[in-house]
Formats: C-alpha cells, structure tokens, sequence
C-alpha cells in the first residue's frame, strides 16, 4: 500500500527559488528614491523610476517576488476586490473610480507581459465570479449591475454559455484580466528589474526607517540608506515601522493547493472549456483555475489574521488543506480520486475598508498596499503611478480614489478570530442549505410522472 505525501513549501508551488540572488546591503550609500519591498509593486515602483532616469534602489528582505506576489492563484483580476455590493452602500462616490483603477490595472499588467517578453502561460480569458446556487447568481447579477453601472464590463451567464464547470450555476466573466504563472510573472519583471539602472539589494531586511533632517534614513543589519525620498511597498509586512501609519492594514494568512496531474479527458468532461479563473461568492471566496501541466489549483476559504510583527515564516495547516481538499472533491465528485500533490500559502494585506490604499506622509514619504487579494495586477499599476507622481509631481485620476491625504483608517470589523469563525460558519451553512436543496431536487427528479 502506498503512502501519498504531499509537498509542504514555505515559498510557492508555482516555481522554484532564483538561484542568482543578488548580494545584501553592506555599506552605507544615499541615493534619490529608495523602495522598501520586491513584490510586484516595490518591483514597478524601481522599475518606472529607473526608466525615468531617477537614481533608486530597491531594498528586500529575501528575494524580488518573495512574497504574495509569486503565491496567488495567478488572477489578473479587471474588477475591485471585496464585495461589489457593501462597496457601492459604503463608498458610492468612490466605486468608479476603484473600478476605473482595476480595468486599467489589468491593462496595465497585460502590458508588462508584452514589453518585457515574460512567459508566464498568460491566457486571457477573464475571471469568473461562479455560483454554487441559485442564491449567489442573485448575488452574481447583482455585482454585475453595479459592476455596469460603475462603468465596468462583465458578462453573466450560465456555467455552459461561459464555459465553466457544471459545478457551478452560472457566473459573471469580467471583461479584462485571466489567468497566469504569477511566479513566472514575478520572475520576469525581476529580470527587467536586474537589467535596469536600479540598485537592488536582496537578502536585506529594513529594521527602521526614520526621519533624519530631510532625508529619510533605512537602517539594514549591516548598512544604512540615506534618501531623498521613500516609497513603501511591503504590503502585508508594512507594520514594522513606527513611520508606518496605524490602522493601514491587517496581515492575513491564505493558502493555495495543487492536485497531481490529472487526464486531460477528465478535465475535458468537466466542461471548462474557457479555461477561466473561477471564484466562488461566499463571504471569504474559494479559488479555482486549471494550469498548463494539467492540474487545478484552489484555495483560500479561510482567513488567518496575523497577530504580530514580524510575520512568521509558515507551511499550511495540514488540517486546512483537508479541508479544502474534502471541498474540492464535493464540488467536483468527478475527481474524487485526484490528490493533493503540493500545498502552500503567504501573507496578504486587507484593509478595514476592503478599498486599495495609497497615500504620502508629509513631502517624501510614499505607501502603498492592501489590494485585498487583487494584488497582482494593481500593485504593480499603482507603484507605477506613483513613481510617475514622484518624478512629474502631479498624480494621475486612478490614484484619487484611493489616495489617503489623512492616514486615518477606521477599525477592523469581523476581522478577529470570532468574526473570522462566524463568516466561515455561515458560509459553510449556506453550503449546506443549498446542497440539502440540491439533493431533494435531483431525488425529484427521479420519481416517474403519472
């Protein structure tokens, strides 16, 4: 009897760790702008000013697309994150703009691609908000309407007419975005990164930043920064520092898991012939996409918010990727016998307002965060635009509506341990309901007709 392992990764499961790791900061040098953070935003943030002539460096504690950035499901999302209905009753005057910000963000990411040559097994074929039931395509067309109205695109159809699974009721494409290898993706803005005029130190964790007369001083373990200007791009790590505004985000814990290798007619008999990204419209969303070497990856379900700084390294909880398998196998009873192969998670940044955030502290200090799981496409476009802003001084519309000339940020609610528990309860109760509802349907459906 064979024993099946799965493989437990600290980093990610979509590609393996660069092996030219460029060297730690030793010595103490000044330069113009620096950027603390080698995700995708820090990355386009150094990579626009270098391209602008602008003397940057770029400062990260492990290595570019260490973090969030090369561990996501691979969504080039073209419509906000969060929920589309609590955002148009919150932030009505602001929805346009933030749904403005993400169809350019996604455009903006396709266009990375295409400059810059990166093979990441891009298909643009556009994210799909699935139903489970007939309750959340209530949901579904909702979102759409608002979507429409906010001046966004998104086409809502039964899982046939939009060539996703029959697990699903139907969903609403968005009009931009798909999917992709986001750490091939990662790896090749690294590369363009490493070919610019940017200094990039890797393998240098920031300890401090503070003021120092003008100038913003970083303090590394073994040197120090002296800019004239900063830009933080940390995300989910940004509340080290004191500098770092109160309240900006809270760090939560996600996982992503991969099967083994599965049939290429197996997949076939799913339906999925879009090949669309497919996430479901519970309170906290579970994840589907096919890849190129024929396998599914899932993920998400649950939230685990991070309690303090610094965050801890992590390999999922072995009882959370049960559980998503054990889901797996309900909504697609087909694949009941395709294991897990690997497993693996990062930390993301979630605002209390579940809007993108940017923002200036006094003359020379820029942030930058918090896209609440939209992250791929609208990190890089947003550090873009502030690049831009900091080299032309005037800042682009998209920015307006998540620019912060305050930083005060309200409290976090349902975000604590309870909260979290009672939103995974009740859409696990949804879950329930809608699959008793299921099964007397399809017992219905048996009994013969007089």
């Amino acid at each position: 009897m064979s024993i099946h392992t799965i493989e437990y990764s600290t980093f990610t499961g979509w590609i393996d760790a660069p092996t030219d790791l460029q060297p730690a900061l030793i010595s103490d040098i000044t330069c113009d702008v620096a950027v603390i953070g080698g995700g995708m935003g820090g990355m386009a943030t150094a990579l626009r000013l270098a391209e602008r002539g602008r003397d940057v460096v770029l400062l990260e504690a492990e290595f570019c697309g260490y973090g969030s950035s090369s561990r996501n499901g691979g969504q080039i999302a073209g419509a906000p994150g969060g929920d589309l209905r609590m955002l148009k009753l919150f932030y009505p005057k602001q929805l346009p703009g933030m749904v403005r910000l993400a169809d350019n963000a996604a455009h903006f990411a396709e266009g990375l691609i295409s400059e810059h040559n990166i093979d990441c097994d891009y298909e643009p074929n556009g994210m799909v908000f699935g139903a489970v039931s007939p309750i959340q395509m209530l949901r579904v067309r909702a979102c759409a309407a608002i979507l429409r109205r906010a001046g966004g695109r998104g086409h809502v159809g039964t899982s046939e007419q939009l060539g996703i699974p029959r697990a699903f009721v139907g969903g609403m494409r968005e009009g931009v975005g798909g999917m992709l290898n986001p750490g091939k993706l990662s790896l090749g803005v690294r590369r363009a990164l490493l070919a610019s005029s940017a200094r990039v130190f890797e393998q240098t964790k920031v300890t401090d930043v503070t003021r120092a007369g003008g100038n913003i001083m970083i303090s590394t373990a073994r040197g120090e920064v002296r800019a004239n200007k900063v830009v933080l791009a940390t995300n989910a790590y940004s509340g080290e520092w004191d500098i770092t505004p109160k309240r900006l985000s809270i760090p939560a814990w996600i996982i992503e898991v991969e099967t083994e290798p599965i049939a290429a007619e197996r997949l076939a008999a799913l339906g999925w012939t879009s090949r669309s990204g497919v996430v479901t419209q519970h309170q906290i969303m579970t994840n589907y996409r096919l890849t190129e070497r024929n396998t599914i990856v899932f993920g998400v379900r649950r939230l685990e918010r991070g309690t303090s700084y610094p965050l801890p390294v992590r390999v999922p909880d072995p009882g959370l990727v049960d559980e998503l398998a054990d889901a797996f196998h309900t909504r697609f009873p087909s694949l009941a016998d395709v294991k897990v192969a690997r497993a693996w998670g990062g930390w993301i940044a979630i605002t209390s307002s579940w809007l993108s955030v940017a923002g200036q502290l006094g003359d020379n200090v820029y942030y930058m965060l918090a896209c609440n799981g939209h992250g791929l496409a609208q990190a890089p476009y947003v550090g873009s635009l502030i690049a831009d802003l900091i080299v032309d001084g005037k800042r682009h519309e998209d920015l307006d509506g998540i620019w912060k000339d305050e930083p005060k940020f309200p409290p976090f609610m349902m975000m604590g341990p309870l909260g979290l528990r009672t939103v995974w309860a009740l859409d696990r109760l949804c879950d329930m309901f809608n699959g008793s509802k299921g099964r007397a349907r399809r017992a219905a459906e048996l009994v013969p007709t007089a």
